[in-house]
Parts: structure tokens; sequence; C-alpha cells
């Protein structure tokens, strides 16, 4: 939906003041006070999305980037009904031109219509600029667990959308449906990301857009299984050569063994042109979480199996994102970060890991805040600066989005 531009005001914090007053307390303990933010390129921190605004009872599933203009966009599911996972959900966009200090008007980017939209991962297409997101669908009437078991239509189940803006998302083209090119026979559930896609800058797949995602597989003919058992989900990653118009299946890991079960997934590219590839572990029967992995040849194959990452096992299940920063330090000095909360049992703790070895181990460079936490999304603003747009709360973490802003010093530990 288009939104016409105006100057933008920091958001009003009296409807979200038991928010506000929960992010103060719990992030005093790290040396930053929410609850004296300020308007301007200093600012720690602000709140995008507060349940019970703009006619949505709850939002959730942040994803971020910055256009090449510098505009940083958080995207985000609009729940209308309640904060489950299906039902009537559209997915909502909201843009600052200040690095995240203040942001302008909600613009509906995808409208449920009683249906669920929502799992955005959006790129910005490195040769022309403009914004590529791709979503999932489904009908608001039928749930994942139906989903997974099969017992829903082709109609209801599970699709793939791509839409594209030129304008910085002011204005987005309307949903293009590409479920054939991305969906395999056989599988039920999907999703993509979410948490940003990612746009090859360098060696002989440069220009190319990949989107981690993820999906579930039918049982064997035979089993006993209903598909709905966590082993039969599996993560995978589709790509586009072309700016998003036209989209193939890259990697698909399809083990369905119940040790490293493989969904929500994110990558980078490091500075040696591979992928690192991070994903939670659903409910597998391995020590740790996080699982990842690697690709040489730009997402068609992984370097080797999903295996745990030891060095995040204090994440729990859950959503994580990954950041390859650019421009800062020499070469492979450059770290790869990783958000996530920081209690194994808990969605708690919002902080952020580095890696100076592509991956192979994680440190924790900042914890953001003690307060309950969930889903993130990474995003880099300028040579000195990361956003971290992430889900938290005073009491439950989906009480609001909180983008914030730390520094890269901050995080050399």
């Amino acid at each position: 939906m288009a939104s016409s531009r105006r100057r933008l005001r920091p958001i009003a914090l009296a409807g979200v003041a038991g928010l506000v007053a929960g992010l103060a307390s719990g992030i005093a303990s790290t040396g930053t006070a929410f609850a004296a933010e300020r308007p301007s390129r200093g600012c720690v921190s602000s709140v995008p999305y507060a349940a019970g605004q703009n006619g949505y009872d709850t939002y959730r599933i942040p994803a971020t980037v910055t256009t090449r203009t510098g505009a940083v966009l958080a995207f985000a599911e609009g729940r209308r009904d309640g904060a489950g996972d299906t039902g009537n959900i559209d997915v909502v966009l909201r843009r600052s031109f200040d690095g995240g200090c203040t942001w302008g008007p909600l613009s509906v980017v995808a409208a449920g219509k009683g249906d669920t939209r929502g799992n955005p991962a959006p790129v910005v297409d490195p040769r022309t600029g403009k914004v590529v997101l791709l979503t999932s669908y489904n009908s608001g009437a039928v749930t994942e667990a139906q989903i997974m078991r099969g017992e829903v239509t082709a109609e209801q189940s599970r699709r793939v959308f791509v839409q594209t803006s030129r304008d910085d998302g002011r204005r987005f083209s309307a949903p293009r449906d590409i479920t054939s090119a991305v969906k395999l026979p056989g599988w039920r559930w999907y999703a993509t990301g979410p948490g940003h896609a990612v746009a090859l800058t360098r060696g002989p797949y440069a220009g190319r857009l990949v989107v981690p995602s993820n999906h579930s597989a039918s049982p064997a003919a035979g089993s006993a299984d209903t598909g709905q058992e966590a082993k039969y989900y599996g993560a995978h990653a589709i790509y586009s050569d072309d700016g998003g118009v036209t989209w193939r299946v890259g990697f698909v890991d399809d083990l369905y063994d119940g040790v490293e079960n493989a969904n929500e997934s994110i990558a980078a590219q490091l500075p040696d042109g591979r992928l690192y590839f991070s994903s939670r572990d659903q409910h597998g029967s391995s020590v740790g979480n996080r699982l990842d992995s690697y690709s040489s040849d730009g997402g068609v194959t992984l370097d080797r199996p999903y295996l745990v990452q030891p060095t995040l096992n204090d994440v729990p299940v859950v959503q994580g994102s990954v950041l390859q920063l650019t421009g800062v330090g020499q070469g492979t000095g450059a770290p790869l970060l990783f958000s996530g909360p920081s209690v194994p049992t808990v969605r708690q703790s919002m902080a952020v890991w580095r890696s100076a070895d592509a991956g192979h181990s994680f440190t924790k460079a900042k914890t953001l805040s003690t307060l309950p936490a969930a889903y993130s999304d990474l995003v880099q603003l300028g040579s000195d600066r990361v956003g971290v747009l992430y889900e938290t709360g005073a009491a439950g973490m989906y009480e609001g989005i909180e983008f914030r802003r730390v520094g890269v010093g901050e995080l050399r530990g």
C-alpha cells in the first residue's frame, strides 16, 4: 500500500507506557535507559511496533534491511485478532530516514484480508537497488498442525509470494505467486526466512538473491506418522539470478532423522564469498538449539550437513539472525554477528554474539536487555553501528518490537 511522504515524528509512547517502563528497567543493568530515547542520530532505541496500535492486537516476526539511499525498513507481521500464528495477518512496514531513531507511518505491504500473510524476508538487489520481498501465505482458517498433517487443500496450504519496490518501500507491487517454482511435491509446511535474505556481492555468483527457507515433508507411504512430527522439518534455500523475476530451489536439507531438524534459517555472505547458514534446531535429539552449515556455490548445495553450533548453546529454540559486517576492519577481520535470546530454556535476554573465524565459533559480545525477548533481525547502519530489530516486552516477549542501535565498538568485547 502506498503511503504519502511526510515529515517523520518520534513514535508516540503514551499508549505503551508499560512497555517503555519495563524496557527502561530491564535495560538499566546494561547501562542504557530506554525511556531516555532521543530523536537524533545519537539515539539508543525506538519502538516501531507496539501491541494494540494501528488496529493490530500483536506485532511479530521482525525483518529489516537498509536501502541503497540509507532508509531503514522495518517489516513485521501485523496480527489483527491475537498473538497466534494463524488467522487474519498482514505484512506491515515502517520506514526510518535517521538510522532507526524515528519512524514514518505504518503501511500494509501484503494484506491478509482474513488470511495469513507473513514470514517477511526482504533483500535489496545490488544491481538495481530495488527492494525484493518474499512472504508466505496460508488460509486464515487452517493451522500449521493441520497443514503438516496434510489435512488442507492446496489453496489453503502454504504458498510463496514475491513483491518489489523501486522507491525505498513507499510502494510495493502486488504479491506474485511463485509457489510452483519453489515448493517441491510432497512438501506441506513452507516458510520464507524469516528475517532479511542475502544478496551476493562477490565471487562468481555476485548479484544472486538467496532466501533461506524451511519446509516440512510428507511421511513415507505406509508410515504411522502424521507428518506433524518435528523430524519432518527441514531447511532449504531458494535463489534468483535476475533480481527476483524467476526463482529456483537450491540446497534441500532432507535428512528427517530426528537428530538435527533445521527449521527457520538465515544466511550471510562471508568475506571469502561463501554463504554461512544458521538455523533453529526444531526439537532435534542432539544437544544444542542452533545448527549451521556453509555453501560454496551460492546456496545451490551445502558443503556439509547442518551440525550443532556448540558455542551458541545458550540460545533457546527460536529464530535468530546473522550479519556479516562490511567496511569494518581489514579483509577477513570484519566480524560475523549473531543475535538471539541468551537463556537456553526460555526466550529472554536478547544478546549479540561475534565470530572472528567465519562462524566456526562465537563469543557473546553484548546483552541488550534481561527482559523477555524472542525473534530478531540484524542490519548494518554505516561502518560504525548495527541495528537489532527484536520482539520484547516488560511482562511478555510480544508486547512490542524494539529497534536497538549498537556501536560496532561495543561488540568487540
